[in-house]
């Protein structure tokens, strides 16, 4: 994946802990650091997204849309 450069400011205590990790080698650069927590964030957010997504299901409904047809599947696979 290509990578674009930018500039971002950030607090000065947040900046030291990002540092601090940085000399703890718990990452290389500063920009793998806030990369990686830009991404985690995303993530969490995205996961978050889906959760609330999923609760707005039926699952009675979804269960039977699932299974429509499915009866008819059964009969055409083989038996083991």
């Amino acid at each position: 994946m290509s990578s674009s450069k930018i500039a971002i400011t950030l607090e000065s205590g947040m900046l030291a802990e990002v540092d601090a990790l940085v000399k703890k080698r718990l990452f290389p650069n500063r920009s793998r650091a806030i990369q990686e927590a830009v991404k985690e964030k995303l993530d969490r957010l995205n996961h978050s997204l889906l959760a609330r997504e999923c609760a707005k299901l039926e699952p009675e409904y979804e269960k039977k849309l699932a299974e429509e047809g499915f009866a008819e599947d059964m009969s055409e696979w083989p038996e083991y």
